[in-house]
């Protein structure tokens, strides 16, 4: 009688656990998957930038670097990019990492928009992460489905503080500002920028010219020659690998003796600028923090699907660069001062050409 009981007694244990572990495997799904470490894998698509754009490919490859190296994961296998050399790669290069059973992956830049959203709709069961856009439909509307987490960021508030910078330390009154790809994104970086100038130095001018490019160093240095000639001593450009020509023909300038600066985009330039030290400051966007961030989530089972999740100065993810070689305690106040008067909402800046036109501060 005594061993049915016991018996008894262990089956509905053995029950319980059943179903207890059931809850769990449940409540994982709901919460958009999850696992554990040893078995979980990350994928990163990169533009056509390429993993050592020095900016912002490289950013985000540096977070899941960090995850991965905290997780224990074999790189290569736990995690892992495939470099895209064209815009036609990136459908195919989602679709590897789909097929393996990856866990998330990543689209890096804007560029990759539709092929996330048509590889996420081919594949349901997998995870994406869409870094530095939304999706969108054919009237530009925004488009949210359950297996995408869109990352972006608010680059305007990193980039109105590398302003103040540049229009305190112009000696010509004369900035420029070069951008990639003329696009909504890139025309935050541009207006945030402009609008940091004008806040501590309206008298200061700003050139404006777009590459239509993230990957042509040679363009890059080519607009920055002409910026430099007509003046300008601080030129600010958000144009990925493109920016590598800008550094270029700063060094050869301030080889020659000019007196002219960079400053950096996406992660800390510094070393970009040596040996010659051009590189007044970088805007930091974290990238990093972000892709960090996602995974480690992602992992937790909390996967942030059919959402938009925005990193700006009160998340850490906009700043400027660590690296102050070139800055004093002045510069540093000041930038200090401004990021507070913006997480405080007295400054609200601007994103557009139509916000940059009725731009004021008191």
């Amino acid at each position: 009688m005594k061993k049915k009981a016991g018996l008894m007694l262990s089956l509905v244990v053995a029950a319980g656990t059943f179903l207890s572990a059931c809850g769990a495997n449940d409540k994982s799904e709901e919460n958009g998957g999850g696992g554990k470490a040893d078995d979980f894998k990350i994928g990163m698509v990169t533009d056509a930038g390429g993993i050592d754009d020095k900016s912002f490919n490289q950013s985000a490859w540096e977070g899941i670097t960090k995850f991965g190296k905290e997780n224990n994961l074999e790189e290569g296998k736990g995690y892992k990019y495939i470099q895209s050399t064209s815009q036609e790669e990136y459908e195919p290069n989602l679709t590897k990492f789909a097929e393996a059973g990856y866990d998330l992956t990543y689209g890096i830049g804007f560029f990759l928009e539709d092929g996330v959203q048509k590889i996420a709709g081919q594949y349901p069961d997998s995870h994406f992460a869409l870094v530095d856009s939304l999706l969108l439909d054919e009237n530009n509307k925004p488009v949210f489905m359950d297996n995408v987490v869109n990352i972006t960021f608010r680059e305007e508030q990193g980039s109105f503080l590398v302003g103040t910078i540049a229009a305190k330390h112009t000696k010509s009154n004369k900035i420029g500002f070069i951008g990639g790809v003329n696009s909504p994104l890139i025309k935050k970086f541009e207006n945030g920028f402009k609008a940091g100038v004008k806040a501590v130095n309206p008298k200061a001018e700003v050139f404006v010219q777009y590459a239509e490019s993230f990957n042509a160093a040679d363009k890059g240095a080519t607009i920055a020659s002409t910026m430099y000639d007509k003046g300008a001593d601080i030129i600010y450009h958000a144009a990925g690998g493109t920016g590598n020509g800008v550094f270029t023909e700063a060094k050869n300038r301030k080889k020659n003796g000019e007196d002219v600066w960079v400053i950096g985009v996406d992660r800390d330039q510094h070393e970009e600028g040596m040996p010659e030290n051009v590189t007044l400051t970088s805007m930091v966007k974290r990238v990093d923090v972000a892709t960090y961030d996602i995974s480690k989530r992602a992992m937790e089972g909390d996967f942030s699907g059919g959402k938009e999740v925005v990193f700006g100065l009160k998340e850490n993810g906009i700043g400027i660069a660590p690296t102050t070689d070139n800055l004093n305690k002045e510069d540093l106040n000041l930038v200090e001062e401004w990021k507070q008067k913006i997480l405080n909402g007295d400054v609200k800046v601007p994103t557009t050409d139509e916000e940059f036109a009725s731009f004021s501060v008191k």
